[in-house]
C-alpha cells in the first residue's frame, strides 16, 4: 500500500511538473532574435519593474525616511549593500524559471513531499497576506491624506483593486508591465523632484555609500533606535520572498527556444540586465528616501513615526524649512498610493503563482484577490474600528508584518540557492562556485538579521 502510494505522488509530481506557471501568459512575448542588443532588450524589459516593486513598497518608506532623520545620511550604504544582494537573487530566480521552466513554487513543491509542500506553501501564503496589509495600510492612509475621507472608508475602497487588475489582465500582460513601469516613473519623479528641493550635501551622500564601522554600532543609540537596528530593519524589510517565486514566474513570459542552449543562454544575460536596471532605478529611489529624511527631517526623527506624521512635516515650515508646501504633502501622498496600487498588481500576481506551483490547485483570479484582499483587511479594519484609525496602531501592525516577512526569506532563500546551484538541476547553466557562495553567504547574514530583528522586537 505504502509503496503504491510513493507510485501515485511520483506520477503526480510528473503530470504536475509539466503545467507551466501562469499558463495564460507563460512564452506570450515574441522576443526579435536577430534585431539588435537594445530591441531585443527592449522585448525583455517589463518583468523586472514588476520585481522592482517590491523593493520600494510602503513597508519600506518610513524606515528609510527615518533612518535618514535619525542618522543623516550614515545608512546610505545598507541600501547599496541591499541592492546588491536582491540583484543577486532576483538573478537567481529568473535564471530558475528560464533554464528549468519551473517557477521557484513548482519547483520545491515537485521535490517535496505533501507536508513539505502544505508547510512551505501556507509560511509564502502568510507572508504573502503580511505584504497586502502593508500595501491596504498604505493606500489607505494615502487616499485618506489626498481626499480627506476616513481611514476607515478608504480601507473599504483598497478592496476594490481587484477589478483593476482584472480589467487590465484583458488587455494582456506587457500592458500590465507598462502601467507598472509608469506608477515607478511616478514615484521616482516625485522623490526626484523632493530630493533636489530638499538640497542635500552631495558630498556626503556619496562618501556614504562607502560602509563605516559606525554604521554597526550599537554605541550612540540602544534599542530600537540604534544604527544597527535601523540597518537590519532597511535589509530585513527590503528583500521579500514573494519577489522570488514571482520573479522565477514572469521571467517565463517571454518565448525562448529551450531546445537551443545559445538562445537560452541570451534570454538570462536580457533577463539579467532588465532586471539589474530596474532594481537600479529601485535603489535611486530608495536612497531618495533616505537622502530627503536626512535633508529635511534630520534631527525630528522621534516625530516621523507614521507616513501621516511624514505627510504634515512636508507642510510643516518648522521642520521642513522654507520649501514646506501643501504641493510637496500632495505629491508625497501621490507617490504613496502608486507604490500600494503597484504592489497589489504584484501581489496577486504571485499568490495565483504559489498556490498553483504548491498546490496544483488553480482557482479563478478575481476569487484569489477577494480572499488574499478579505484576509489582509480583516485586521486593518479591526484596527481601524476599535482606535478610530489610531495611525500609530497601524504602524505597528506593519512592523508586525514586517517581522513575519523576515521570518519567512530564509524558506524561500535556501531552496532557491540550492536549486540553482545544483549542476544535476541545472546543468551547465548551474550557478559559478563564486556566485554560490555569495549566495550562501548572503542567506547567512539575512537570517542573522532577520533573527536580530524578530529578538529586538520581543524583547523590546
Amino acid at each position: 500500500m505504502e509503496d503504491a502510494t510513493k507510485k501515485h505522488q511520483h506520477h503526480s509530481m510528473i503530470e504536475h511538473a509539466g503545467e507551466k506557471s501562469l499558463a495564460e501568459v507563460n512564452g506570450s512575448i515574441e522576443v526579435p532574435k536577430n534585431g539588435s542588443f537594445l530591441r531585443r532588450l527592449f522585448a525583455f524589459s517589463g518583468p523586472g519593474a514588476l520585481v522592482a516593486v517590491g523593493y520600494m513598497d510602503p513597508g519600506n518608506w518610513v524606515t528609510s525616511i527615518k533612518g535618514g532623520a535619525a542618522y543623516h545620511y550614515l545608512l546610505l550604504s545598507v541600501i547599496l549593500i541591499s541592492s546588491l544582494i536582491a540583484m543577486l537573487l532576483q538573478y537567481m530566480a529568473g535564471k530558475l524559471g528560464i533554464v528549468k521552466q519551473e517557477d521557484l513554487a513548482q519547483a520545491t513543491g515537485n521535490r517535496t513531499n505533501l507536508f513539505g509542500r502544505i508547510a512551505l506553501w501556507l509560511m509564502t501564503e502568510f507572508a504573502l497576506i503580511a505584504t497586502d496589509i502593508a500595501e491596504v495600510v498604505g493606500g489607505a492612509i494615502a487616499l485618506s491624506l489626498l481626499f480627506g475621507w476616513p481611514l476607515l472608508v478608504t480601507v473599504f475602497l483598497t478592496a476594490f483593486d481587484v477589478i483593476i487588475l482584472l480589467l487590465l489582465m484583458k488587455f494582456g500582460f506587457r500592458k500590465i508591465e507598462a502601467i507598472v513601469m509608469t506608477l515607478i516613473l511616478t514615484i521616482l519623479l516625485v522623490f526626484a523632484y523632493l530630493t533636489i528641493l530638499s538640497r542635500p550635501d552631495w558630498m556626503a551622500v556619496v562618501g556614504n555609500y562607502v560602509p563605516r564601522p559606525k554604521t554597526m554600532s550599537m554605541s550612540s543609540v540602544q534599542g530600537l533606535d540604534s544604527p544597527l537596528y535601523l540597518s537590519a530593519g532597511i535589509i530585513g524589510a527590503t528583500v521579500m520572498p514573494h519577489n522570488l517565486y514571482l520573479h522565477s514566474s514572469i521571467s517565463q513570459t517571454r518565448k525562448v527556444n529551450h531546445d537551443d542552449p545559445a538562445e537560452v543562454k541570451d534570454a538570462i544575460k536580457l533577463m539579467t540586465w532588465d532586471s539589474n536596471l530596474q532594481l537600479t532605478l529601485a535603489f535611486f529611489i530608495n536612497s531618495m528616501l533616505l537622502i530627503v529624511g536626512a535633508a529635511l527631517f534630520f534631527g525630528h526623527a522621534t516625530e516621523l513615526d507614521g507616513f501621516h506624521q511624514l505627510y504634515d512635516a512636508l507642510n510643516d515650515h518648522n521642520i521642513a524649512g522654507a520649501i514646506a508646501s501643501p504641493v510637496l504633502s500632495t505629491l508625497f501622498a501621490l507617490a504613496l498610493l502608486a507604490s500600494g496600487q503597484n504592489s497589489t498588481i504584484t501581489g496577486t500576481l504571485t499568490g495565483e503563482i504559489i498556490m498553483e506551483g504548491f498546490l496544483h490547485f488553480r482557482i479563478p483570479m478575481w476569487l484569489r484577490r477577494v480572499i488574499t484582499r478579505g484576509i489582509a483587511i480583516t485586521p486593518v479594519l479591526i484596527i481601524a474600528i476599535l482606535y478610530g484609525g489610531n495611525e500609530s496602531k497601524m504602524d505597528a501592525l506593519i512592523e508586525s508584518t514586517q517581522v513575519f516577512l523576515s521570518i519567512a526569506l530564509p524558506f524561500s532563500m535556501a531552496p532557491l540557492i540550492y536549486f540553482t546551484s545544483s549542476k544535476k538541476i541545472m546543468g551547465n547553466f548551474a550557478n559559478s562556485a563564486w556566485v554560490k557562495w555569495v549566495g550562501w553567504l548572503c542567506f547567512a547574514a539575512l537570517t542573522a538579521i532577520n533573527v536580530f530583528l524578530v529578538y529586538n522586537m520581543f524583547a523590546g
